[in-house]
C-alpha cells in the first residue's frame, strides 16, 4: 500500500513539475492549432489507418518488423530511454521509418536533448510526419506518426532548440538510419 500511495505522489510531483515548467512566467503561450482542443504548438489531424499510403494487416506488419518495432510502431509503445541504438548516434545521414522506409529526419537536425532518446528540432518536411492529440497516461501531449504508412515514431514537445523551438522525441526502433556517403565516394 506504502508503495503505490508513493508511486503516486511522485507521479502527482512530476505532473505538476512539467505544468508548471511549461507555464513559466515570461514564456509566450502557446497558439492553439486548427483542430485542436488543447494548447499545442504544431498541426496535427485526427487519422485513420485507411489515410496512409502504406497499409498492411497486423501479421503482415510481424512478418517484417522485429518484436520491438511492432510494439513500437504498430501498438504505440515506447522504448526504455537510453538503450535505443540512435540515442547518441552522431553520424551524418538520414532516418527513415523503419516500417516502410519514408524519409523522416536528417542528422543535422538531430540534437542532445538528454533524455535519453533520439531528438530533432525538425523533420524532412511537414507532409512527412502525421500528428495527433494523445491523452494516455493522465497527460495530453501530441503524437507523432509516419506520414507514410501511420507507424508511432514519439512525439513532439515546445521546448526544443531554434529555429523552431519543437523537439521531436523518437523511439530508436521506429527508425532505421542511412550513414551519409564520405564526399571522396560522392559521383
Amino acid at each position: 500500500m506504502f508503495i503505490k500511495l508513493l508511486a503516486l505522489v511522485a507521479l502527482v510531483v512530476l505532473v505538476t513539475v512539467g505544468v508548471l515548467a511549461a507555464n513559466k512566467p515570461g514564456k509566450p503561450a502557446a497558439k492553439p492549432s486548427p483542430g485542436c482542443d488543447t494548447m499545442c504548438t504544431v498541426p496535427h489531424k485526427k487519422t485513420a489507418k485507411g489515410d496512409f499510403e502504406v497499409v498492411k494487416s497486423d501479421a503482415e506488419w510481424r512478418k517484417t518488423l522485429s518484436q520491438d518495432q511492432f510494439y513500437i510502431l504498430r501498438q504505440k509503445g515506447t522504448e526504455q530511454a537510453f538503450t535505443g541504438a540512435y540515442w547518441n548516434n552522431h553520424d551524418e545521414g538520414v532516418y527513415v521509418c523503419a516500417g516502410c522506409g519514408a524519409t523522416l529526419f536528417a542528422s543535422k537536425t538531430k540534437f542532445d536533448s538528454g533524455t535519453g532518446w533520439p531528438s530533432f528540432y525538425m523533420p524532412i518536411s511537414l507532409k512527412a510526419l502525421h500528428t495527433e492529440k494523445d491523452t494516455a497516461y493522465g497527460m495530453v501531449r501530441v503524437e507523432v506518426m509516419c506520414g507514410r504508412c501511420g507507424g508511432h515514431l514519439g512525439h513532439v514537445f515546445d521546448d526544443g532548440p531554434k529555429p523552431t523551438g519543437l523537439r521531436y522525441c523518437i523511439n530508436s526502433a521506429s527508425l532505421k538510419f542511412t550513414s551519409a556517403e564520405p564526399a571522396s565516394e560522392k559521383k
